[in-house]
């Protein structure tokens, strides 16, 4: 995946972990999930630190492990990959940040849950810096953001979805939070498999924030330490 747009943060393998970098321009899907199997295999072999990639995505649909066919609505030509990652359907696209998040559990603690929750509270840390409060809910994946003010009581709207796998204890795939993309594209898929009038699907720019995506990207690397970090340190393998 490494090109003349590609921004490494943090330079060489011996520096802390982890190495962020920001790719510029929509990537395709398919190279980006090989490039990013290949990270994975060498920071199992210890031959490349831990890794966090900030990229975009040219238009795709992903189905995650519990994905049922019937979610899928209108794929429009789109392609569509079934993948080992967890969760359903999603959609991802230009205006929406994806994450990467590739961090060796064996250096960490290896623990899922706390995995994910890590993440969670990463997100809703990130998004806060923007001004916006978000937070996840029992029995819906992903981070949620109250509009009961505007559209309406108990009316919810998800603005970041998380879908991890693991492969031996090495965390890939991630994270994708709406930025600015068209939502009219989520109509593609039932988000979440919930089919619920009451919960729908925002972005940063819906909700009225200036925030861009390089505003997005700063909240993430200012909050990762005292989210991500503090819940999972790193130690010695």
């Amino acid at each position: 995946m490494s090109n003349p747009d590609e921004r490494q943060e943090t330079a060489g393998q011996a520096a802390a972990a982890p190495e962020w970098s920001v790719f510029a321009g929509p990537r395709d899907y398919g190279p980006a999930l090989r490039d990013m199997e290949c990270r994975v295999e060498a920071i199992l072999a210890r031959q490349a630190p831990e890794a966090i990639w900030l990229l975009e995505h040219r238009p795709v649909l992903t189905a995650g492990t519990s994905a049922d066919p019937a979610e899928l609505r209108d794929p429009g030509g789109l392609p569509v990959y079934r993948v080992g990652r967890g969760g359903r359907y999603t959609w991802h696209g230009p205006g929406q940040r994806v994450v990467y998040v590739m961090l060796d559990l064996n250096r960490r603690r290896r623990d899922v849950r706390l995995l994910v929750r890590a993440l969670e509270a990463w997100v809703a840390a990130a998004l806060g810096e923007l001004g916006v409060e978000a937070s996840p809910r029992d029995g819906r994946v992903g981070l949620w953001v109250d509009r009961s003010a505007d559209k309406g009581p108990g009316r919810e709207d998800k603005i970041a979805a998380l879908g991890i796998r693991l492969r031996r204890w090495v965390s890939y795939h991630g994270i994708s939070i709406n930025v600015a993309p068209d939502l009219v594209e989520f109509e593609r898929i039932l988000p979440c498999g919930i089919d619920d009038p009451r919960y729908g699907v925002t972005s940063l720019a819906e909700l009225g924030t200036c925030a861009s995506m390089a505003d997005l990207d700063a909240a993430l690397k200012a909050t990762f330490n005292r989210t991500v970090g503090l819940l999972l340190p790193r130690g010695p393998r």
